[in-house]
């Protein structure tokens, strides 16, 4: 059965036009639901963080194929001029745009409608399309509940790839720093102990932190994204605190314990504290989750069967995908960083449009998309 274009479309639309910042995306899921049960999905359910999780079974038993895209969003800041409305699903010149259309509510449509279009006489196995949440806050923490539900043989990330199949991605670490002083009146500083001073020496060592590099994955990265001193406004008081929050990329191979032992050995960190990042986030369910902000890299060879079998399925649907990898991270950080199931990414758009104004999608590549879906999925499924 061929994919409905234009049902498609008109799926994604609905799905841009639901905001679903993370933690409230309870409109989208619902959406999503909607549409998975009207396109007859054996088995569609929402866990208990609320991602939306839809099954369609094969012909006979086999492999779990599980398709992952999330559908949480980044915001749009008040009085930043868009063209084109965010939440409008607006379509212009062969392009759907609006907030998520690229990342990644487009490739979860296209998903969608692949699977559900697909001849499943001609399947061994099982289909999973996991719409998962909060994936812009805590990567990886939600699909990991979605895999304990349904344990998968293969994933596919659905993030953006320009129509290329990548085998990797780095990881990412989120790392506090904290300098404990003493606090004392500004007019007599020699009284205490300026935090924020403190920290200094230590963020001198970590720029000047040689860090190693990957032929597929690029640069191991290390970049504070903030520093915060109290008591603030600080009237009339040295600093007494400092804190200092660091974005590490990481490549393939690097634990938490080897991060924190290279960057507690680093002269300067004299009396700083270094730590991992811990967060807590309450999903739209009312769930709660505490997560370490540790997600690992990951990387399959281009001579791993399912490496093969996803690059052969996408050429089998007319693809000529190029081989690469994510430079940033995603959910793959837990399905093949963590627990080590193949994994790979493939998805519509560019990378680049993630975040943007007027963010959009181009629709031959999200027919693209939904065509080499079915591929993977034939190919990885198929009886031959």
């Amino acid at each position: 059965m061929s994919i409905a274009h234009d049902k498609l479309v008109e799926f994604l639309q609905a799905v841009v036009q639901a905001p679903s910042l993370p933690e409230d995306e309870a409109a989208v899921a619902a959406c999503v639901e909607r549409e998975m049960r009207g396109l007859g999905f054996d088995e569609v359910f929402v866990d208990e963080l609320g991602s939306v999780v839809g099954i369609v079974k094969g012909g006979r038993p086999g492999k779990t194929l599980l398709f992952d895209a999330h559908i949480d969003t980044v915001g749009v800041a008040p009085g930043v001029p868009w063209r084109h409305e965010p939440f409008g699903g607006e379509l212009e010149e062969g392009r759907l745009y609006g907030r998520g259309s690229s990342d990644m509510k487009g490739a979860l449509a296209a998903m969608v409608y692949a699977a559900a279009s697909l001849d499943r006489s001609l399947l061994s196995g099982q289909v999973v399309i996991s719409a998962s949440v909060m994936e812009e806050v805590i990567e990886g923490a939600a699909l990991a509940a979605v895999m304990a539900r349904v344990p998968p043989d293969f994933v596919v990330i659905g993030e953006s790839t320009d129509l290329n199949l990548n085998h990797g991605g780095r990881g990412r670490a989120e790392i506090h720093l904290e300098a404990i002083g003493r606090p004392a009146h500004s007019s007599s500083p020699h009284l205490g102990a300026n935090a924020v001073y403190l920290m200094l020496p230590a963020i001198a060592a970590l720029r000047g932190l040689s860090l190693p590099n990957d032929p597929l994955l690029g640069p191991a990265l290390m970049e504070l994204t903030d520093m915060i001193s109290e008591p603030y406004p600080g009237r009339s008081v040295i600093p007494s605190r400092c804190r200092v929050t660091f974005d590490r990329r990481l490549l393939v191979g690097e634990t938490a314990d080897g991060v924190l032992a290279e960057l507690r050995a680093l002269p300067g960190m004299e009396g700083v504290n270094v730590q991992i990042a811990e967060e807590e986030h309450r999903a739209y369910t009312g769930t709660t989750i505490r997560v370490r902000k540790f997600l690992p890299a990951w990387k399959l060879e281009p001579a791993h069967p399912f490496v093969q079998a996803a690059q052969a399925g996408l050429m089998g649907a007319g693809l000529h995908p190029g081989l690469g990898a994510y430079r940033f991270c995603t959910n793959a950080a837990y399905c093949a960083g963590q627990v080590g199931v193949p994994t790979v990414g493939f998805g519509p758009s560019h990378e680049g449009l993630a975040h943007v104004i007027d963010e959009y999608v181009e629709l031959d590549q999200l027919f693209k998309a939904a065509d080499g879906y079915q591929g993977i999925i034939r190919e990885v499924l198929g009886r031959g």
